[in-house]
Order: C-alpha cells, then structure tokens, then sequence
C-alpha cells in the first residue's frame, strides 16, 4: 500500500474512517496513561481527527503527523487556525499553540524533528497498514518516540470477509510487535460490526 492509497481517499473523500467526535476508546481510557499535565502525546497517521482538539481542551500539548495535505487543511479549518509552517527535510511542519503537525510520509520523521513524546495515541496508524509495512512502522513509532508509552486501539476479525483497511492486527501481532519493549495490557474488548459489514473485537491496549 504506497502513500498514493491515502491520497486518493482524501481526493476522493472516502473519509468512512473519520469520527464525528471524540473517540470513545480514547475519552474512557486516557487516565490510563498516568500523564502530567501539559503531557505531549503524540498522534500517528490523524487524519482530521477530533480526538486532537478533545486532547488540546483537557491541557494536552499535541504533536502529530498526517501524509494528506487535504486531511491538514480540513484539521486545520475544524480549529478554526491557520498555522505556521516551514519545511524540514521533505516534511512540512505546521504549528500552532499547544499543536504541532507534521505533513508528509511518517517514515520521513526522526526523533530530533519530532522532540519529546510523553505518550502516543495510535487509534488509526497501526491498523491502516498492511502487515509489511506494520512491521516497520512499529519499529519506527518506538525508535522515533524514545519508546513512549501508548494508547493503541486495534481490531481483530476475519480479513478474508473484509479487505482492510482498517486490518485485522490479532493479539498475537501485537506481542510480536511490543512485547520485548512493552509491558502490554489489555484495557478493554469490544463486539462490534466493522463497516457493518463483519464481527469483530475493538481491543485497546496499555503498553508502557
């Protein structure tokens, strides 16, 4: 899956994936992380999610990364903002107070440009990927991030009823991904109807 996949969803605007409000899983479940005020949390592949001005009101500084320009200007406009921005190294870096984003491929994100992470929620990242690239995005995310611990939701069903994304990423996948960094928990499971269209088991994850 190239970064052209993602682009096209956004030209297209099958967005199916975008939430009118804050995620569930991220409102129940945030305390969990045990975060000081004013904590930095980072959010991987955003889209124009609301869970990042959801974040920004409980005091949180945000740093995120998105590969659509559309996705940006659409986040942006929802804040009601227009942000600074200059280009680092094929990606560009838009700020605003108490919000940071970086546009491009999250591969192209190192450590320095990123700064301190205190935490990383990834509702949409890891489960947007195909397997291949999931491994190396993992790798990345805890190379990139100091190994900050996460908020990870993930989804686990038959992927041969329902070509992902989102992909099915099973208990198993997530140890094999974390364990040796991580100590993994496994904070809720939840029946739902994917797309309404398959079973499946919503898991969030504690990893620290």
């Amino acid at each position: 899956m190239d970064p052209q996949f993602w682009m096209l969803k956004w030209q297209n605007n099958e967005t199916g994936f975008h939430e009118p409000e804050a995620n569930p899983n991220l409102t129940a479940n945030i305390d969990q992380l045990s975060l000081a005020p004013g904590s930095r949390i980072f959010v991987p592949l955003c889209g124009k999610t609301l869970d990042i001005p959801w974040l920004l009101s409980k005091g949180y500084e945000v740093v995120a990364a998105e590969l659509s320009h559309l996705a940006i200007i659409q986040l942006f406009d929802q804040l009601n903002i227009i942000p600074d921005s200059e280009k680092l190294n094929g990606v560009t870096r838009y700020d605003v107070p108490n919000f940071t984003l970086f546009g491009g491929d999250i591969f192209d994100l190192t450590a320095d440009m990123l700064g301190k992470v205190d935490a990383i929620y990834d509702r949409a990242a890891l489960v947007a990927l195909p397997f291949e690239m999931r491994v190396r995005y993992a790798a990345h995310l805890r190379e990139i991030t100091n190994t900050a611990p996460q908020l990870l939701v993930t989804f686990d069903y038959d992927q041969q009823k329902l070509d992902g994304p989102p992909f099915s990423v099973i208990s198993n996948e997530v140890e094999q991904h974390y364990i040796d960094h991580y100590s993994l928990t496994l904070l809720q499971g939840k029946e739902i109807n994917l797309k309404g269209k398959v079973p499946a088991q919503e898991n969030v994850w504690l990893l620290k």
